[in-house]
């Protein structure tokens, strides 16, 4: 199958941070379809020879592993080429329209890597040149707007000239492995599925936590946030792989269908749980590494003034038959102790005790995404004590053991990435890993009384770097009598 891929914003961040890596991952195992061209496209005056030279120099900066030899990236370049374009000019579309004309490709993928403010008129010139003919796949990056007005329109236009078929709404954390298993330990299992529901689990809890800052993103992201960021997207995403139904098969629309039904669920915020389950947060000046970092409002690109978050933390319910009264905590932010996105679902106690057991510990069942792939049962077992008090054996005592599911280490260099696996499914035409339109509404639509209330607050709560983010995260989860992980 021959296929086209452009990128627009060929030259920016996501290009060669994420997406050229991707690709050149999946042309190193033989799995992108031998007759490609990857076209990067941007305002940069550079030749196809140039380009190419960029995209290698910008190679230094990926982990070893996965960094092309020079004979390797000699071979993966022959599919690099470039086009000089000013998105606002339908002429250079034009020009464009004849570069493809001349493979004609099976597949045209144009990956809009560009600031969301561009998308719609990136998608409208795309169809006032002719380039979105049935064998032509968009993918969008997020965020796909900032509330839920921008994202509504910005979906009217697309569907104006695409087919939601031929519409990629990329979320990467769909495309990682470990996610990918949280479906397959669900539904391709018996073991899960019987007790997972609210007779038997006492909590979920959502950590996506990273220990950098901004770097060198603070314009963008003072505008952004972390629940625009993160939440709206990610932790969405992931809470409905956690509380869907299982779906009737595995076509893209029935597993959407289930998604969909969970965000519709989720309980609507109130005054009251505003003002309770809703905890935002911003660092400040801490020790990072060993080190001491600045705070968010002395980050380059932040306003001084700035009443941007940097973390949040919330508590919600999905309020249907499988899972009324469970709490479901999400928690994301910067700066904090360390580098780690994990769900953590904990089971609720044995209804009668027999044994004697630590304090505060508990079954549970934990799905690692970062820096670790993997799934960690917490159980109990007896432990080896055979001591006796006054002639007799003393109770039984339980000490916690843990089963721990290294997928990194079982399935080694089969692993895919989760932008080389997405791209492969759009060039196959694999929507299953992709968000439809009305979910990412239902998501805006959740999220929205949020934004509105942030407005007008006192702002967020500061809380120093290399920390678990403000003290009100801990106590938020403590009133239902439940601690985040590392308090345990």
């Amino acid at each position: 199958m021959s296929f086209d891929l452009v990128l627009f914003g060929g030259t920016g961040d996501l290009a060669w941070r994420k997406l050229m890596p991707a690709l050149f991952q999946a042309f190193r195992h033989g799995s992108l379809p031998k007759d490609g061209r990857i076209v990067g496209v941007a305002r940069d005056d550079l030749s196809d020879d140039q380009y190419r030279e960029l995209i290698q120099s910008r190679f230094n900066a990926v982990e070893g592993a996965k960094r092309p030899s020079a004979e390797e990236f000699e071979k993966f370049a022959s599919l690099l080429h470039y086009l000089r374009m000013d998105l606002s000019k339908p002429a250079d579309y034009a020009r464009l329209s004849d570069l493809l004309k001349q493979r004609n490709a099976d597949t045209v993928v144009m990956y809009v890597a560009t600031a969301p403010a561009l998308f719609t008129q990136v998608v409208e010139q795309i169809a006032a040149a002719g380039l979105n003919g049935p064998s032509t796949r968009v993918v969008l990056e997020k965020p796909l707007g900032h509330d839920l007005a921008s994202n509504r329109a910005i979906n009217a236009a697309v569907c104006k000239v695409l087919d939601e078929k031929q519409v990629f709404r990329i979320d990467h954390y769909l495309g990682k492995p470990s996610v990918q298993n949280l479906f397959a330990m669900r539904f391709g299992n018996a073991l899960f599925e019987p007790i997972w529901r609210r007779e038997h689990i006492a909590n979920i809890q959502i950590t996506i936590a990273e220990d950098l800052g901004v770097e060198k993103r603070g314009a963008f992201y003072d505008q952004t946030g972390a629940l625009r960021d993160m939440v709206q997207n990610h932790a969405l995403q992931l809470v409905c792989a956690i509380g869907m139904e299982p779906p009737i098969n595995s076509h893209a629309d029935a597993i959407r269908d289930e998604k969909l039904k969970v965000l519709r669920a989720l309980k609507p915020w109130t005054p009251e749980t505003l003002g309770l389950h809703a905890i935002r947060g911003q660092y400040t000046a801490g020790t990072a590494y060993g080190e001491r970092v600045p705070g968010y409002k002395d980050e380059p690109g932040v306003d001084p003034e700035s009443r941007t978050e940097t973390f949040v933390a919330l508590r919600t319910e999905i309020a249907n038959w499988r899972w009324a009264g469970v709490p479901l905590y999400i928690r994301t932010g910067k700066r904090l102790a360390s580098r780690d996105a994990r769900i953590e679902v904990n089971f609720r106690p044995t209804p009668h005790a027999i044994y004697r057991a630590p304090a505060g510990a508990v079954n549970k069942l934990v799905i690692n995404l970062q820096p670790r792939d993997g799934l960690e049962l917490h159980m109990l077992a007896q432990a080896q004590d055979n001591r006796r008090s006054n002639g007799h054996q003393s109770a039984a005592q339980l000490a916690p053991v843990q089963l721990d599911l290294d997928f990194d280490k079982r399935f080694g260099a089969e692993r895919v990435g989760a932008y080389e696996r997405l791209l492969l499914d759009v060039i196959d035409g694999r929507l299953n890993l992709f968000v439809r339109s009305d979910e990412q509404e239902e998501a805006w639509r959740w999220v929205e009384p949020l934004i509105d209330s942030w407005a007008s607050d006192g702002g967020p709560r500061p809380y120093a770097a290399g920390t678990w983010g403000p003290s009100a995260s801990s106590a938020m989860i403590a009133r239902d009598g439940f601690s985040w992980s590392e308090e345990q």
